[in-house]
C-alpha cells in the first residue's frame, strides 16, 4: 500500500472521447479484451501498447 496521494494520475481519452484517470504505471500499456488475448502463436498477451492519441498531453 503506497503512502496517501503517492500515485500519480494521467488522463486517457476512450474510443468515444471521454476522458478517464489511470495510474502512470499503466498508462503505456492497456489489457487486452476477450478477443485479442492470444497472439498468433497462441501465447496469451498480457498487455497491448495504448496508442499514443489516447494520452491527453497537459499543456
Amino acid at each position: 500500500m503506497g503512502k496517501t496521494g503517492s500515485v500519480e494520475w494521467v488522463k486517457l481519452k476512450g474510443r468515444k472521447g471521454q476522458i478517464r484517470l489511470v495510474p502512470r504505471k499503466n498508462a503505456n500499456t492497456k489489457r487486452p479484451g476477450p478477443a485479442q488475448r492470444y497472439d498468433p502463436s497462441g501465447k496469451i498477451r498480457r498487455k497491448i501498447k495504448r496508442s499514443a492519441k489516447a494520452i491527453v498531453k497537459v499543456s
